[in-house]
């Protein structure tokens, strides 16, 4: 696993000890990629470059599959996924398509930094008509930068609630956290807003069990197949 944040390490160790506890998990962390990315104004070609080294790193150590857990660098994935033949996961793909499968109608997507939330979107509506072509979803999203400068689950929560009731989100019908680090608060936002919150770490670490567990779809037939 490929992280920025260290709370989304913490959150993915997390998720993978408890659904695919088999695993032997390696992670490789650069902190400075989404203030880098922010400072810049996007990801720049230079920081696609960085995080395809990252990526040609870890891959040289040997991973079976990579799960790269920051949204803002989601599209690096499609580049490398033509240049190494093992699954490459995005951050949230799993979780995005776990939902479009779903029931759910209207989804939000809560964020608690910027860069999350255009990411987030292009990946949700690029999986559409793959999982659910005749079925119409809207799509409503939410930034609360306040969530991320809390320690405080209950506190994030309560100022992400206030992000999506004031972008006109009271009336999803599940709620999709883009970024791991907002793991924490998905309870407690359940809670608040009486509907399903969906986490990308657990999702993730499902579908990987799946395609590398004994029984699974082996690695090149994975890579063949993912989105």
């Amino acid at each position: 696993m490929i992280h920025a944040v260290p709370a989304a390490h913490r959150t993915a160790e997390e998720a993978f000890a408890r659904e695919f506890p088999q695993a032997a998990v390696w992670n490789v962390l650069d902190d400075r990629l989404l203030d880098d990315a922010r400072d810049a104004g996007a990801v720049t070609g230079a920081l696609r470059r960085r995080m395809l080294r990252l990526i040609g790193h870890v891959m040289d150590g040997g991973a079976r599959a990579l799960l790269l857990t920051c949204s803002s660098y989601g599209e690096v994935v499609d580049t490398a996924r033509t240049l190494w033949g093992v699954p490459v996961l995005k951050s949230d793909e799993a979780m995005f398509r776990a939902a479009l499968a779903g029931p759910y109608r209207r989804i939000a997507v809560v964020a608690s930094t910027p860069p999350a939330v255009p990411a987030a979107v292009a990946q949700l509506e690029a999986l559409v008509p793959v999982v659910r072509p005749d079925r119409a979803l809207g799509i409503v999203t939410a930034l609360s930068e306040e969530a991320a400068a809390t320690d405080h689950p209950e506190a994030a929560a309560r100022h992400l609630a206030d992000a999506l009731h004031s972008a006109g989100g009271a009336g999803a019908d599940a709620v999709l956290l883009a970024q791991y680090s907002l793991t924490p608060a998905r309870d407690a936002l359940a809670g608040l807003l009486g509907v399903p919150v969906l986490d990308g770490a657990g999702a993730a670490a499902r579908e990987l069990r799946a395609l590398l567990a004994p029984g699974g779809l082996p690695a090149s037939r994975a890579a063949a197949v993912a989105p």
